[in-house]
Parts: structure tokens; sequence; C-alpha cells
């Protein structure tokens, strides 16, 4: 419908459909374009960059600095270029990359990725955490608090060191969350499959794969999956630091 969308930016959380997304490039790139999904220009302390590649491959620099980085493969294939090593991604593929880690993202037509990006709280009692990589879809799921309906994939270790935990959860259809969450974490999300209703504070939202949302620390939040096949999301949190 002319001048429609589902897209709704309030004032502590975000609703971001794909029919809005806009691209960016910066400097370093090269064939690549950055969707800035989630940015601390909406509040945020994070960045969720969606990035795609023109057809004969990309690549996407990095910078060494204060932030961190998660990269997860939607689709495609990719590699990490570091200093010292390459490191091969293919599809639910996911890399850690430490603070002051340069990096740059070589990848093809196919490519979609997302990008956690945000400054690590460094702690003096702790190293840094270090790099990592794997497989999402080699991770087994757990059932959420017992329910074998809703599942949940860990991807980074439960690790004092790392300030940022990044998961995938997956619902069978009329699998809900158990409660409405109210916390002090703030999350960035994207649909990866299927669909359902998120509820934001005290609003409802219908959403499904491709959506990003946004939600600020205390935003209470709920979700449920609808339809006839599996819903899953794969989300950011902050974790493992007082405030």
């Amino acid at each position: 419908m002319f001048g429609h969308t589902r897209t709704t930016l309030a004032h502590r959380h975000a609703l971001i459909a794909p029919d809005g997304h806009v691209p960016s490039t910066f400097p370093g790139w090269s064939d690549a374009t950055a969707f800035v999904i989630i940015s601390p220009a909406m509040g945020a302390d994070l960045s969720q960059i969606l990035i795609t590649f023109e057809p004969s491959g990309g690549s996407a620099y990095f910078p060494a600095d204060e932030h961190e980085h998660v990269i997860y493969v939607e689709t495609g294939t990719c590699e990490v270029h570091l200093a010292d090593q390459v490191i091969p991604l293919a599809t639910t593929g996911f890399a850690f990359i430490p603070p002051e880690t340069a990096f740059t993202l070589q990848g093809t037509a196919a490519t979609r990725l997302t990008v956690f990006r945000k400054i690590y709280e460094f702690h003096l009692d702790l190293d840094l955490p270090p790099l990592l990589h794997g497989l999402a879809s080699a991770i087994p799921g757990e059932p959420f608090l017992g329910n074998p309906r809703a599942l949940l994939q860990t991807l980074l270790p439960i690790d004092p060191r790392y300030d940022m935990a990044v998961n995938i959860f997956t619902y069978q259809p009329g699998a809900t969350l158990p409660f409405v969450e109210t916390h002090i974490m703030e999350h960035g999300l994207l649909m990866l499959s299927g669909d359902g209703i998120y509820r934001l504070e005290n609003s409802y939202y219908p959403v499904t794969a491709g959506d990003a949302i946004w939600m600020a620390p205390y935003c209470p939040q709920w979700f449920a999956a609808i339809g006839d096949t599996p819903a899953s999301y794969l989300y950011y949190k902050d974790v493992h630091r007082l405030p």
C-alpha cells in the first residue's frame, strides 16, 4: 500500500521492517553494502548491521578500535580476514571478534551477514575474551525453562570475559515466552524464519523473517510463534557487567 510500512520507532523500542532499508557504504569497503538497522543514533548502545555483496563479491573493512563484533551468516559464505589467519564461514556460521582487532569480511553475491557491534566494557580483573567461531546449526537447542517447544542455542561461551551474549531462539507454532520479561539487558534481534507476535511495551506487532527489533533496557517484551512452521530469531544482549 502506498505510504504504508510496518516499521515503528518508539522511545524504548523499534520494529524495523525490510521495506524501509536504506543502504550505506563506508571507507575501506568495496562492492559491499551496509544497512544500519540499529545504532546509537536511535538511543541504542549497540549497532546491528546487515551486509550484502555485489554479484562479483566484495569486502567490508572494520578497523581495530574499542568495538567488539559478532558476525552471523544468514545465507551464503564469507571469509573473515585477520592479520594472521583467515576464517571461512558458511550459512549459520558465526564469529566473535574481540576489540582492538582489525578484520575484513570477504563475501559472495549470495551472502547476507548480520553484524552486532558494540564498545567492549573492559574489566580490571578480566582478560580480553578470545576470538572464536563456529556453526550455529551444529549447536544443540536446549529447552528454555524446561519447555521442549522453545529451544535456545547459545553461540558464545557463558564466560565473564564476554560482555555480550548472542543466541538463537526457535519456537514451535503456538509456543511462547513463558512470561513478559522486563530486565536490564538491551536486545538487538533479527527474525530468521517463521512468523510471530512480539509484545514491546504495551504494543503488539506481527513479525516475520527479515524483521529486526530493538529493545531498550526494561522494555517489557513477550513473543508468541504463529503460523504452520517454527519461528526463530537471532538476538544480542549485554551481560556480565555491574550497572
